[in-house]
């Protein structure tokens, strides 16, 4: 397979398909997590989504495909991937975020249990650690495992460190987390295995908002350091209605 080559930019020269079941097919771009990668599935998404195109019931985006779901008695997958592969990705390799949002974080403590384990384990200092999680532009890959849950690529490889050998049984919302390359931030209370740094009094899904989540992938992400006071501030705002996140244009 052929990773995107900066001349033929349809799709079926920057991707293969693969037959998923006898009602679903992936379009895959890569072998590999990168953001260049990423922006093609969710670029093709659009595209799948305004072609409108007979038979396709969903799409669902992930790191490095796009599944597509069709009902056979309307199409077939061969039909399909032949429209498919002639739909133009245009020039660009990854567009810059749509959206930065800044999220507050208290860091470390009881915010952020692991944050001193992280240090020992990195070799650094907790203000190092939090210097660069604080300091890194996210990008929000996919939302999965919790209902708006997103995966935030790419953390700095200094901080590259396995889940928890035993994880949690109970995370509390709000939990900023690092495991491997990626961040992320518990919606909601759940068990959990990556290892908490911090802590955010935002709020990351409401079912009663369109849409439902705070982010939306392609959206950059940047965690801004606040002590206890302010943390205890925006939660109270946060719970009274008060409080809107707040999300700049991109740098």
């Amino acid at each position: 397979m052929r990773e995107q080559d900066g001349r033929d930019r349809r799709i079926g020269t920057l991707a293969r398909f693969l037959d998923v079941g006898d009602t679903a097919f992936a379009i895959e771009f890569g072998a590999r997590i990168a953001p260049e990668i990423n922006a093609l599935v969710h670029r093709t998404a659009a595209l799948v989504t305004d072609a409108t195109l007979e038979g396709v019931t969903e799409t669902v985006p992930t790191f490095r495909s796009l599944l597509v779901h069709y009902d056979p008695r309307l199409t077939s997958a061969s039909t399909l991937q032949a429209t498919l592969a002639e739909l133009e990705l245009g020039e660009a390799a990854l567009d810059a975020p749509r959206r930065v949002w800044r999220i507050p974080v208290l860091y470390g403590g009881e915010a952020g249990p692991d944050l001193a384990e992280v240090a020992a384990a990195t070799g650094l200092s907790q203000d190092a650690v939090m210097a660069l999680h604080s300091g890194t532009l996210f990008r929000v890959y996919v939302q999965g495992f919790l209902p708006g849950f997103a995966y935030l690529g790419d953390l700095p490889a200094a901080l590259d460190l396995p889940r928890l050998t035993i994880p949690r049984v109970r995370v509390p919302a709000g939990s900023v987390a690092i495991a491997q390359r990626m961040a992320g931030v518990y919606p909601v209370e759940s068990p959990g295995g990556w290892r908490l740094i911090g802590n955010t009094p935002l709020r990351f899904f409401d079912p009663g908002l369109t849409p439902p989540t705070l982010f939306s992938p392609g959206d950059g992400v940047r965690f801004v350091p606040i002590e206890a006071a302010e943390h205890a501030a925006i939660r109270q705002a946060v719970n009274e209605g008060r409080y809107e996140p707040v999300c700049e244009a991109p740098e």
